[in-house]
């Protein structure tokens, strides 16, 4: 589990395709922390450390989580956001994230706001799945590449939301421009919500 409290943008250094699979090798500071097995969140896609060679670590995204998330459209030098899991006593920061994506969504607007900005980004939007809690709800929150963030003005497709100077410089929201690729994950209390609604 995870907060969406993002520790820091990696750099890719390597990528290698393995039949369907993508092998991701990335450089970040606390690598020698990191363990064979260790699960990171990568822009909010939970990910498994397969090997450990000095400074540079790598995890291997399968074909299922490259069709619903962005990482298939990594390049080497591209910045990508990681949290490590939540400790248990650890204080909740963000929100609930469980690292599963559930779908991406595309950047339309970047507006600069007096030192923040506001990005806007629309998703493909599907009834059945909004019934299932799959939307945005004004105040609530999302996460975008694994940054928990707060929901506003949203409509059925689309929201918008702030981004503060320093989540700004220390994520990879400051390479974020319109026509960029995110990934998203609504929130799972909303999806349990629906889920007993529907069942009632």
């Amino acid at each position: 589990m995870f907060s969406g409290i993002v520790e820091e943008a990696a750099t890719v250094v390597a990528l290698k395709k393995d039949k369907s699979n993508l092998h991701i090798s990335l450089k970040c500071s606390f690598t020698d922390e990191l363990k064979v097995d260790q699960s990171i969140s990568h822009n909010g896609v939970c990910l498994t450390v397969v090997s450990i060679e000095d400074d540079v670590y790598t995890v291997t995204a399968i074909k299922e989580t490259l069709d619903i998330s962005n990482l298939g459209l990594l390049e080497v030098g591209s910045k990508v956001n990681l949290e490590r899991s939540m400790p248990m006593n650890g204080r909740l920061d963000g929100h609930i994230v469980q690292g599963h994506v559930d779908q991406t969504a595309v950047c339309k607007n970047v507006t600069e706001a007096d030192g923040s900005w506001y990005f806007t980004f629309e998703y493909e939007y599907d009834e059945e799945m909004a019934r299932k809690g799959y939307m945005t709800v004004d105040k609530g929150s999302v996460t975008i590449n694994g940054v928990s963030l707060t929901v506003v003005e949203p409509t059925e497709n689309s929201f918008k939301v702030a981004i503060i100077p320093y989540t700004y410089e220390f994520t990879n929201f400051h390479q974020i421009k319109e026509g960029s690729v995110v990934n998203l994950e609504f929130d799972i209390i909303g999806k349990y919500i629906s889920r007993l609604i529907a069942l009632n």
